[in-house]
């Protein structure tokens, strides 16, 4: 006989599949590096198709946040995979995502004139099964149109990422998070002169279900690497160091 606490586990697991969250299972493919990050997500696993949206101001930021995208998007594709880009003013510059492994011919871009052409491509390319992943630049995003993206990708399951370009114009949509990314200064190895690895401050301000969180991330050897996992294997090291004198 099932206890009460039996029921509320059967529900909770029955209202996030329903909603698009996967069990973190053995066969699941969890993205290297961001394990805490995962954690903050119901059943810690990084949601797919599903709608992500992802802020950031105009300069830097948007370099920012289109590189930690690129990441993103190394980690959740394979070679053969097909990502829209759709924007008025991209800001993306498409060699620079090769440092992530992902070749310029991967990424069709769709440059529109105009904020509502943006967003009916979003929601056309976000039903195209044929699609991996749907990246789009939009100012504003209400909660109907967040909607009409959510039902839209209910047959597809494809991943969608809005990019706010304007974070001053926020409202409340759908979307299953909300990203924050902004620049640190790079490492280099060594401490030596020169442009070094790219690093990002990234907060998850919202999460359906979830919990939200800040971290400070690096990319090194084609994956995430997490600042706190890095600050805990340096001090292991040096305890092993002691341990073998």
């Amino acid at each position: 006989m099932e206890t009460k606490q039996d029921i509320i586990n059967r529900l909770r697991k029955e209202i996030l599949a329903k909603q698009g969250f996967k069990p973190d299972l053995a066969s699941t493919s969890h993205i290297k590096g961001l394990s805490e990050i995962e954690a903050a997500f119901p059943n810690g696993v990084f949601p797919t198709g599903m709608i992500h949206e992802m802020l950031f101001h105009e300069g830097e930021e948007a370099a920012a946040c289109s590189g930690f995208l690129g990441a993103l998007l190394s980690s959740l594709t394979v070679p053969e995979s097909i990502i829209l880009w759709i924007s008025v003013g991209r800001n993306l510059f498409p060699p620079s995502i090769k440092i992530f492994g992902i070749e310029p011919h991967q990424i069709v871009f769709v440059d529109a004139t105009q904020e509502k052409q943006v967003l009916w491509a979003l929601e056309e390319g976000l039903k195209c099964q044929g699609i991996t992943a749907v990246v789009a630049e939009l100012r504003e995003l209400s909660f109907s149109q967040s909607k009409r993206l959510q039902l839209a990708i209910e047959e597809s399951h494809v991943t969608g990422f809005v990019l706010r370009t304007d974070a001053t114009k926020l409202s409340t949509t759908t979307c299953v998070s909300r990203w924050q990314i902004s620049a640190l200064p790079s490492e280099t190895n060594d401490g030596m002169p020169g442009v070094g690895f790219p690093k990002w401050n990234v907060e998850l301000l919202r999460v359906r279900n979830g919990q939200p969180g800040k971290w400070e991330v690096g990319w090194h050897g084609n994956q995430f690497q997490i600042a706190q996992e890095e600050a805990k294997k340096a001090i292991n090291y040096e305890k092993l160091g002691r341990l073998r004198a």
